[in-house]
């Protein structure tokens, strides 16, 4: 039978990500509809959008070394303090270029949490717990993701800044309980602070191996479609195309966070009991299902159902391809880690322009459609993946 006995540290990771999912979620709806209000097109929103995402992909290498260097712990306190200083002053963003520089400052804190959070994931655990301390650490920002979409609709109603002050106060909160909790006389050295540098896998070494290559760009199209279509457009499909409001957007997201949510824990079991492999296929056509509903979206309720749809999705794409990651490097590199992430990055800068671009020029159902076929490419590969649960090798189905 798995292990249920997970490391202190997935604990308080999960407790940091809650934080900062309450926040993002409140400012998620909010982005798209702020930046329309300062007068500018669907492509400039777009550029809001993969602005954050251009500095945290600008930037990933360098806080791949510093987590080398200072070690996970301070990387990541630092950087929840440098993103809650940015989202304070997007708030205070007076026009669009404002909000344009306020966001992407935010990219190099955003880019030194996620590194250092998901090296020391990664390094607590072994294959065998590995999908289901993914699915644990995902399930906090799930937690936040449920309430704040909801409360940040709700709070744009009222004033698109305030769920900007709000992120800020909440990312404040989730620095102090990295800094306090992660702190060595209070959790113990279950891993060692700073890694052996002789047991780091460098970026040459990894893209040598397959499923690392396949990992890189399954994260691409994978937040094309989870965080550049759906912070970019598809609250403005919403509002413009199904005449619907800013409320109807933050329910849906609220109802993606629970379906995803209910599915989180099964996924990570399955990830762990059948392998990286299937989790991914099992993913992938919950997202493909998703994007043929918004082809054919006609009323609100078909957003609530991509919505859904999406959700599910997540709840394995969310496991699977980091817990592959880690199973070929344990966490054992900042900048390998780093560059996996980028990769992903990549997607939410490319994704929104280029949607944006698309639903100006020409529709929004064009826009999906071209989405579509850009993720069917995460399809071909995932079915061309050997497995990388080292375990499987020599442990039958039963064992698990």
């Amino acid at each position: 039978m798995l292990k249920t006995n997970l490391p202190k540290e997935v604990i308080v990771l999960s407790a940091v990500g809650f934080f900062v999912a309450v926040g993002y979620g409140l400012i998620v709806p909010a982005i798209p509809i702020f930046a329309k209000s300062f007068g500018v097109n669907k492509t400039a929103i777009g550029f809001i959008v993969s602005s954050f995402a251009m500095a945290r992909f600008g930037s990933g290498l360098f806080s791949g070394k510093f987590v080398d260097k200072f070690g996970e712990r301070m990387v990541l306190s630092v950087g929840l303090l440098m993103v809650a200083i940015s989202s304070l002053a997007s708030g205070l963003a007076q026009n669009y270029w404002q909000l344009l520089s306020f966001r992407a400052a935010g990219g190099l804190g955003s880019s030194m949490f996620s590194v250092s959070a998901g090296a020391l994931l990664m390094r607590s655990v072994s294959d065998l717990q590995r999908g289901q301390a993914q699915s644990f650490y995902n399930s906090g920002f799930l937690l936040g993701g449920i309430a704040g979409p909801a409360f940040g609709g709700i709070l744009s109603a009222i004033s698109l800044r305030s769920p900007f002050f709000v992120y800020a106060g909440t990312l404040l909160l989730a620095s102090f309980t990295a800094t306090y909790f992660l702190h060595e006389k209070r959790l113990g050295k279950s891993i060692a602070n700073l890694q052996d540098p002789s047991q780091r896998v460098s970026i040459r070494d990894a893209l040598k191996i397959y499923p690392y290559r396949v990992a890189l760009v399954v994260a691409f199209v994978t937040n094309w479609v989870l965080f550049g279509l759906r912070a970019s457009i598809l609250p403005l499909f919403v509002t413009d195309q199904l005449h619907s409001t800013a409320t109807i957007v933050g329910f849906g997201f609220t109802a993606s966070a629970i379906a995803q949510g209910l599915l989180l824990v099964k996924a990570g079991r399955v990830s762990d009991r059948n392998g990286r492999k299937a989790a991914m296929l099992v993913g992938i056509s919950f997202l493909m299902a998703a994007l043929g509903v918004l082809i054919i979206a006609i009323h609100p309720w078909y957003f609530f159902l991509a919505m859904v749809l999406f959700g599910l999705g997540g709840a394995f794409m969310g496991t699977a391809p980091a817990s592959m990651v880690g199973d070929l490097f344990g966490g054992k590199g900042g900048q390998v880690i780093a560059l996996w992430q980028m990769a992903g990055d990549a997607g939410m800068i490319v994704g929104p322009i280029a949607l944006g671009v698309l639903t100006d020029l020409i529709s929004f159902r064009v826009a999906f459609i071209v989405t579509a076929g850009v993720f069917s490419i995460a399809l071909l590969l995932a079915l061309s993946l050997p497995e990388t649960r080292k375990s499987a090798k020599s442990m039958g189905p039963d064992a698990l």
